[in-house]
């Protein structure tokens, strides 16, 4: 059972399958996405101005066969980016030759800020995969990495999580620490027995600086777990949901001002998956019965939470009406503390005419203001390239005419990385209006890059 995925093919998994090379020219494919520019006109006053591309890394870009933590990958890819008040980034990222996640600080002008990027994980021997990234919002010098390390602990599948802390603005971090301690291939989220997606894992941080990390094994089960000590120690982790059967995939967490902690997961196995919710008033104590949202026969997938200032959870999702690997629409909801979420409405309809398919979404709030970016398939059956969004300004009343990000990656040769799985976290945003998103490219043979994309919101 291989762990990764073949880089030509844009299955939504690492699944077994080899791809061939598509018969029409990635010049081609980049002309065409050239031409389908952004739709200029928006229901709302407001415009996003993007800025200059920062180039995080560069590497090969070269992915031999899997064998397991002996594979010759030499490739970067799976940034993931946090984005403080004053315009900090924080972007993490992983070298596939050096089997690491590294982490870089950005000021609000493109300046990095570390002398080097810091070796986060110190683990050449085992992958260090698809991280998560958090800046304490009270602590402006801890900052926080998630992310699944492929340790074959004996069982069907390999796969760790482990999280570690930094007390000095990402100049050092402490030893990892490993959440799961399992065999069941923790940081999987299983679609089929063939086919799933590694980086099925969320991190986030509580008002009072309470953290908490959520994740799901390959076997089914998805896990929570909490630290009150700013990630010193963990409680052990908490079974929410999930099975061998049913399996519960990408969860996502949301913590409120008052201390609820919002959870939103999808399952494998089903062709009509739907997206399942479920909230503590206890600090994680205790969680409500999992509930379904939207029940409606297409296939829900990849949801992303948020919760503002005011209280309200929103939910974005991917829905396929014709089931897995269909094109998928992009749906979003909307709840208040103790109410039903609304019924969801579509908000990718111009990029859903223009492109295969739209998925695997980031979601970000600040005040009233809501960001929602997905990846962007301009072929059935391949790999994304580029990224779309949108934006509201008024709670998620109304969303802007969806754009194709500046500088994603839309009009390169090769196609979005993301090689291990699709589950990532690319947007930031903060009260100022700025905006960071990243993303990876890999043009096989050529070159590999993660970049930061900055901009803000003008009004």
């Amino acid at each position: 059972m291989q762990e990764y995925q073949n880089p030509r093919r844009a299955v939504v998994s690492s699944s077994r399958g080899r791809g061939t090379v598509p018969a029409i020219a990635g010049a081609v494919i980049a002309l065409m996405l050239e031409i389908l520019s952004p739709v200029a006109e928006s229901r709302q006053d407001t415009d996003i101005v993007w800025h200059d591309v920062l180039e995080v890394a560069t590497g090969e870009a070269h992915m031999g066969p899997w064998r397991m933590n002996e594979s010759d990958f030499r490739y970067v890819d799976d940034p993931s980016v946090a984005l403080r008040e004053d315009g900090m980034a924080a972007v993490a990222w992983v070298d596939q030759a050096r089997q690491n996640v590294f982490l870089q600080r950005y000021d609000r002008d493109g300046e990095p800020q570390l002398a080097a990027p810091t070796n986060v994980s110190r683990s050449a021997d085992t992958f260090s995969w698809l991280p998560r990234v958090v800046m304490a919002t009270n602590e402006p010098d801890s900052v926080y990495v998630l992310w699944q390390e492929i340790i074959f602990s004996g069982g069907t599948h390999g796969g760790e999580i482990l999280f570690a802390r930094s007390q000095d603005g990402g100049e050092t971090f402490s030893a990892p620490i490993n959440l799961s301690n399992t065999q069941n291939g923790a940081g999987k989220g299983r679609l089929t027995t063939r086919r799933w997606d590694n980086g099925s894992l969320d991190l986030a941080e509580g008002p009072d600086g309470e953290l908490w990390a959520a994740w799901t094994e390959y076997e089914g089960r998805l896990r929570i777990s909490r630290s009150r000590d700013g990630g010193h120690t963990f409680s052990m982790p908490k079974h929410i949901a999930g099975s061998g059967d049913l399996p519960a995939r990408a969860p996502s967490i949301a913590v409120d001002g008052d201390g609820r902690v919002h959870l939103a997961w999808t399952v494998g196995e089903d062709p009509a998956a739907d997206i399942r919710y479920t909230v503590s008033d206890s600090r994680g104590e205790s969680f409500d019965p999992p509930r379904t949202l939207d029940a409606t026969g297409g296939h829900a997938d990849a949801p992303t939470l948020a919760v503002d200032g005011d209280g309200i959870v929103h939910l974005v999702y991917a829905e396929s009406p014709d089931g897995p690997w269909q094109q998928a629409h992009i749906r979003y909801t909307q709840a208040r503390a103790g109410e039903r979420f609304r019924a969801p409405e579509d908000i990718s309809s111009a990029h859903g005419e223009r492109f295969a398919s739209v998925g695997f979404l980031s979601l970000a709030v600040s005040g009233a203001d809501l960001y929602v970016l997905w990846e962007l398939f301009p072929r059935p059956g391949r790999r994304s390239r580029g990224l779309g969004m949108t934006h509201s300004t008024d709670s998620g009343e109304h969303f802007a005419a969806p754009e194709i990000v500046s500088h994603s990656g839309a009009s390169d040769p090769g196609f979005n990385g993301s090689l291990q799985g699709m589950l990532m976290r690319k947007l930031a945003v903060n009260d100022a209006g700025d905006i960071a998103v990243v993303n990876s490219t890999f043009q096989p043979g050529e070159t590999s890059r993660v970049r930061l994309i900055r901009g803000h919101l003008e009004r």
